[in-house]
């Protein structure tokens, strides 16, 4: 018999498996950063990763490596070739489903790794059972059709119901912005601000408008919006360093939560703006309010479209301003 980390009961004293001997040496340089308690919650605890692509396949790597045992791992999608400049694959995993692959990546860290692998996503049928055993949800639900938003709403719908914190994330050029909506605490999916119906009733830009604060939004990328909003067939801009800040982030605020400590609801990181000497900073923080001011058209057009009352007419000026 073994108890839960891994050892072997004997009549007088723990005796440590093979499983337990290589968790040991697994998170040894652990030590000293993550403390014994967080680490005995990364060994007991399961963590849902629903969507293994962008932002929640980075987030599976450091989990596994930091020590988290229990995944469960949701994703319909399969690896097409426009994904491998910011996804965990290569060409050979073309044509895989990310989830099954993701849990390949798992077992490869740690052989003893517990997996459980959805390869239909989060749906209606399943999304009771995805929540199920899980502390933390992390949220890569894929935004760019109705389909995913459904999807979406539906996982933070579960984890509003379980009162699970959930984690998700925004590539947006060089920025990557994290929110943590702890539904042990928020009452409402998205806080409210995307309802339960409104994939069905609003267009990508809309939502994404009522989901991501455009105080968040960079120049950068409100230029690229500025420029393609108007395209059927526009794809976001994503790179392998906005992505992977995503996992840098999201695994820390997984060990916090697990340990029963509390995360920031919201997290920005601009790799870009970080790197660009005083100057540059200084112009792209001048340029981004004009931007802004020649998307304010667009925005309006949007919320009045939407049948937005004056308080969200009101929030868009605010966020100008």
């Amino acid at each position: 018999m073994t108890n839960g980390d891994g050892e072997r009961m004997t009549g007088t004293a723990a005796e440590p498996t093979a499983e337990g001997r290589f968790y040991t040496e697994l998170t040894v340089r652990n030590a000293g950063v993550v403390s014994a308690a967080d680490q005995r919650a990364l060994r007991t605890a399961t963590v849902l990763v629903a969507g293994c692509g962008s932002i929640g396949g980075a987030a599976v790597e450091p989990l596994a490596r930091l020590g988290l045992r229990r995944f469960v791992l949701a994703d319909p999608g399969t690896y097409e070739l426009n994904n491998l400049n910011r996804q965990s694959a290569t060409v050979a995993d073309l044509d895989r489903n990310k989830a099954a692959l993701a849990g390949d990546r798992v077992r490869a860290i740690n052989p003893h790794a517990s997996v459980e692998v959805f390869t239909d996503g989060v749906t209606g049928q399943n999304a009771e059972k995805l929540t199920a055993s899980c502390r933390v949800v992390i949220d890569g639900v894929d935004v760019t059709t109705p389909e995913g938003w459904r999807a979406k709403l539906l996982l933070h719908r579960h984890a509003l119901r379980r009162r699970l914190p959930l984690i998700t994330g925004w590539d947006m050029a060089g920025t990557q912005y994290v929110r943590c909506y702890d539904y042990r605490y928020v009452r409402e999916p998205f806080a409210g601000a995307v309802g339960p119906h409104d994939a069905d009733r609003y267009d990508m830009w809309d939502l994404l408008r009522r989901a991501v604060p455009l105080r968040h939004v960079p120049a950068d990328m409100l230029a690229e919006i500025r420029a393609n909003h108007a395209r059927s067939d526009y794809s976001f801009p994503q790179v392998a360093y906005t992505a992977m800040a995503f996992g840098v982030i999201s695994s820390h605020m997984v060990v916090r939560l697990l340990a029963g400590r509390r995360v920031r609801p919201e997290v920005r990181l601009d790799v870009h703006q970080q790197a660009r000497p005083f100057g540059e900073r200084w112009r792209t923080r001048v340029r981004r309010p004009v931007e802004l001011a020649a998307l304010l058209p667009e925005f309006l057009r949007l919320a009045r479209r939407s049948g937005a009352d004056r308080a969200a007419l009101a929030a868009v000026d605010r966020d100008v301003s």
